[in-house]
């Protein structure tokens, strides 16, 4: 049962950006870098990398632990560190030249369902074995519903 609420927990994270920028449109799409651009010419992480989305994450991911019985740290953990992953994953994809958006299998997935799972595994107990069945969750379900989002006009792209 932990298992599928941790599932939720990084659905929620992930997803919850995309849905304020739905709900809210360009209201408060400030991007985290100020449109700063690094020696290589690229931003840090880009337009779509906003406060508003890390706000909406971590707001929702405590709000669903909270209604699914879980503490309010480990919503806020997951919530953050799903956000720190996402950014990481951005500023990789900037390195590499790749314009936000660009599809980047396991890039655009991992970080952010690994790296919160990695920070509370001690904590949660969780085996190696949950971790890496929870992110190959992830990335099929990411995979499955982006092109979902996409034809009901949530998401920009069908990734």
């Amino acid at each position: 049962m932990l298992e599928l609420k941790l599932f939720i927990l990084l659905v929620v994270a992930n997803g919850a950006p995309i849905v304020a920028r739905k709900l809210l449109g360009s209201l408060s799409a400030c991007p985290l870098d100020a449109g700063r651009c690094l020696p290589d010419g690229q931003p840090l992480f880009g337009d779509s990398k906003t406060a508003r989305g890390i706000i909406a994450a971590l707001l929702a991911t405590v709000a669903a632990g909270l209604l699914l019985g879980l503490s309010l740290h480990i919503g806020l953990t997951i919530g953050a560190f799903a956000m720190l992953g996402d950014l990481l994953s951005s500023f990789i994809k900037r390195r590499l030249r790749k314009p936000p958006g660009t599809r980047f299998i396991g890039l655009d997935q991992v970080p952010e369902s690994l790296l919160p799972l990695l920070v509370l595994q001690s904590q949660l107990h969780l085996q190696w074995t949950q971790v890496a069945v929870l992110v190959t969750a992830f990335v099929a379900f990411d995979l499955l519903m982006s092109r979902l989002l996409y034809r009901l006009q949530i998401r920009k792209n069908p990734h």
